[in-house]
């Protein structure tokens, strides 16, 4: 009986909230978009940058840039011919480490370091 309470009580609770979440959820759910944002960090970086650090074609990388920005979780920011993209939120750092730490990924394993200068990034 009490789980039938919280289930009803859950489902009398804005389930546009949830739906939001689970939007997001399934947006992360791609492991090259959290390439992205990793590689994105708490700074900006430019296409060029995000080509050279995750190893993808820029056509693909601006296929999930788009999806990103649609879904206001990134910014872009242009400047003369580089657009730099940036983290709308950084929350979602913390969200993306807490669920690496849920799952006993060490925080340094999948750190990108966006901050280094990248030799393949004229930039």
């Amino acid at each position: 009986m009490y789980n039938t309470f919280i289930v009803m009580n859950m489902s009398d609770h804005q389930p546009s909230r949830r739906e939001n979440l689970a939007e997001l959820f399934q947006l992360l759910g791609q492991p090259t978009r959290i390439q992205i944002l990793l590689a994105i960090g708490e700074s900006e970086a430019c296409v060029c940058h995000l080509e050279a650090v995750t190893g993808m074609r820029q056509a693909v990388i601006s296929q999930h840039l788009m999806l990103l920005r649609k879904a206001r979780l990134v910014t872009p920011n242009r400047a003369g011919r580089n657009i730099y993209y940036r983290l709308e939120n950084h929350a979602l750092l913390e969200l993306i480490t807490t669920a690496a730490r849920a799952l006993g990924i060490p925080p340094g394993k999948f750190d990108l370091h966006p901050d280094k200068k990248v030799p393949s990034c004229p930039c």
